[in-house]
């Protein structure tokens, strides 16, 4: 979608309104979700940064730190922002970089009440934390969005290879994941309550960039998933520049897990590694018993690519190891 330079409609293209307060054309705004801070509204801590531009455009929102330790996202949408130019921007760039502030400030993927803010959307006003938390975002905040990349890493002690998950059946948002540009793209609507999914389910275009580990930063990963949104914007006219696209041999529309076998457990240590094409009967890894020093190997029982994995470490049966995609 490009979007035409703003003439007449300059005129008309007046400030933003969000959370109660106004961002004027050409400028930007770094602020509090909550603007009065007492102890009620201390759950709702979050940092909200919005960008309206000089001329008339789409409204883009970046989310981040919904699981709190996923770090790579929030410096994805941190950087994002930091990089756009009001004065130059054709629209609204939104970033909200810690939507769980608690779980980033402790290192923790939950909220305080040990729900997954992930599942609680689109959130009501009656409910736990997580749901109200939730509310506020989706009604405040992302129902106004015209599109929404949502910025995530891997879960505990895993990794994840750069993609994007998306329900590619939604042309629209097949667009999206497609000029992303970066990586692969994984197809799927996601869980219930998750915010990608709600978000399309209410008519919004909605992705989620993965990349890396969870609990620290990296470079490469932060790096690819700034480069994603700057191609996303430049495909959405918000600004110039050149537009990437994923080719279509990167989409892939099954995925599933490898897991430990029912009759191993023990110390993993992974022989194949993310981005590694892998056929049925490969050697994965090996799992040793720690008691009897007795070893078993990981096998594959699909073909496909390793998109996502488990690091070496003490493992149970039924333990997630490797995430494969494949082509129907």
């Amino acid at each position: 979608m490009i979007v035409e330079p703003a003439t007449a409609l300059a005129e008309s293209w007046g400030a933003l309104e969000l959370l109660g307060r106004q961002v004027e054309p050409g400028t930007s705004k770094r602020m509090a979700f909550a603007e009065e801070e007492t102890f009620a509204t201390s759950f709702l801590n979050m940092a909200v940064f919005a960008a309206r531009g000089k001329q008339r455009g789409p409204r883009l929102c970046l989310t981040a730190g919904v699981h709190g330790d996923e770090l790579n996202g929030v410096e994805v949408a941190r950087r994002s922002f930091a990089a756009a130019d009001p004065k130059a921007l054709r629209g609204t760039l939104i970033a909200l970089p810690t939507i769980n502030a608690h779980g980033v400030r402790t290192k923790s993927r939950y909220l305080s009440d040990r729900r997954d803010l992930n599942r609680a959307f689109p959130g009501s006003t009656g409910g736990s934390v997580a749901r109200l938390i939730a509310y506020a975002v989706f009604s405040e905040v992302l129902v106004d969005c015209d599109a929404v990349i949502d910025l995530h890493t891997a879960s505990n002690q895993r990794a994840n290879l750069p993609q994007i998950r998306a329900d590619i059946a939604d042309p629209a948002i097949r667009d999206l994941a497609i000029h992303f540009g970066v990586g692969i793209v994984v197809a799927g609507a996601g869980p219930d309550g998750s915010l990608r999914r709600e978000a399309a389910r209410a008519g919004i275009p909605a992705i989620i960039y993965e990349a890396g580990e969870p609990d620290r930063f990296q470079p490469e990963e932060i790096d690819k998933g700034v480069q994603g949104v700057r191609s996303v914007m430049v495909h959405l006219g918000m600004i110039s520049g050149e537009e990437l696209e994923v080719p279509a041999a990167r989409i892939y529309e099954r995925s599933q897990w490898v897991r430990t076998p029912v009759d191993a457990s023990g110390f993993f240590f992974p022989t194949a590694g993310l981005g590694d094409v892998v056929e049925v009967g490969q050697v994965l890894g090996t799992i040793i018993d720690p008691w009897t020093d007795e070893s078993a190997q990981v096998t594959s029982t699909l073909g496909g690519e390793i998109i996502g994995m488990a690091v070496p470490q003490p493992v149970l049966p039924g333990y997630a190891l490797f995430h494969l995609a494949w082509h129907e």
